[in-house]
């Protein structure tokens, strides 16, 4: 017979799944998160989960060993962390006398290190689909319209992989500059499209015979004859992204979220302002977005050099 404390955890996941909309991906994280809280530290009901019981937790969490041999990152400590403290807000919500979520911060974690393409390396990665043509000076197949339609897409929206994958021919306008897509947590945010990506995607739809609704499907030739094509993986999108980054002759390595950062870091360099560059990410918190600031540091410079001390002589 489950404890008290374990029929919460499963009262909790039900109400993340129905009230929340939480992905099911979330839900079984904090699954795993609060499940092994409850093994570790053998709390049995909510009066368990003191400051000291926590403390001991985190303890074991930096010290276990991950599947690699190494040490448990900052930032998978804190997931645990965070679903515990959501849990305890859950709690709380219920009158369920318990440790206070706010009493339960998270670790300081290294500044992340973003990174993202620009100049050359991020040409020669968007022309990697279609360099083989102008050799031979044939059509592109519609493989090649694909990927050069995904990679304009990616660095023209900022999208996440498994928007980018997600997506159906339906969602996107052609005949405008925008659509709507659907991001974490169920949430709704406008993209834009640019010329190159409009017409690569136009070309790429144009020349497709299959019937499926999605927008980026596999054309596996294997099953050829088949009208309905399966949608192409967000595994699939990646593993072409940094095919093409090799074919390049770019070292670092590059995914699809590095043609997000590449977004991103392109709109702050032209001047953009980061709550827009918020809003176009789909963010929830400003803080996130904050990640890149450090990169276009290089513009300080220039603010610098314009504004400051203008009136004084110079030696």
């Amino acid at each position: 017979m489950p404890s008290p404390l374990a029929r919460y955890v499963t009262e909790f996941l039900e109400y993340l799944e129905i009230e929340k909309n939480r992905s099911q991906k979330t839900i079984q994280n904090y699954d795993f998160y609060l499940r092994r809280f409850l093994a570790w530290t053998r709390a049995a009901k909510p009066s368990d989960i003191t400051e000291d019981a926590v403390r001991k937790f985190r303890i074991q969490l930096n010290r276990v060993e991950n599947p690699r041999g190494g040490d448990l990152k900052k930032n998978t400590q804190n997931y645990h962390v965070i679903a515990l403290r959501s849990f305890l807000k859950y709690l709380a919500k219920r009158d369920v006398k318990t440790l206070v979520a706010e009493k339960v911060e998270l670790a300081k974690t290294p500044e992340r290190q973003v990174e993202f393409l620009d100049g050359d390396d991020l040409e020669r990665l968007l022309a990697a689909p279609l360099e083989s043509l102008h050799e031979k000076m044939r059509d592109p197949s519609l493989l090649q319209m694909r990927d050069k339609a995904i990679l304009e897409l990616l660095f023209s929206t900022g999208l996440r992989v498994s928007e980018c994958a997600n997506l159906k021919i339906d969602d996107v306008n052609l005949k405008r500059d925008e659509f709507t897509v659907r991001g974490k947590g169920s949430k709704l945010r406008v993209v834009f499209l640019s010329e190159q990506a409009k017409h690569w995607l136009r070309t790429y739809c144009e020349a497709r015979k299959d019937t499926s609704p999605f927008l980026f499907v596999s054309h596996d030739r294997a099953k050829k004859g088949r009208d309905e094509e399966l949608p192409l993986a967000a595994r699939s999108i990646q593993r072409l992204i940094n095919k093409y980054a090799r074919a390049a002759g770019i070292t670092k390595h590059v995914t699809p979220h590095t043609m997000r950062h590449s977004f991103a870091t392109d709109l702050l360099l032209n001047g953009a302002d980061i709550r827009s560059v918020q809003s176009m990410l789909g963010h929830a918190s400003i803080t996130t977005t904050q990640i890149y600031t450090h990169i276009t540091n290089q513009r300080l410079r220039e603010t610098y050099q314009k504004y400051h001390d203008r009136k004084r002589k110079s030696l």
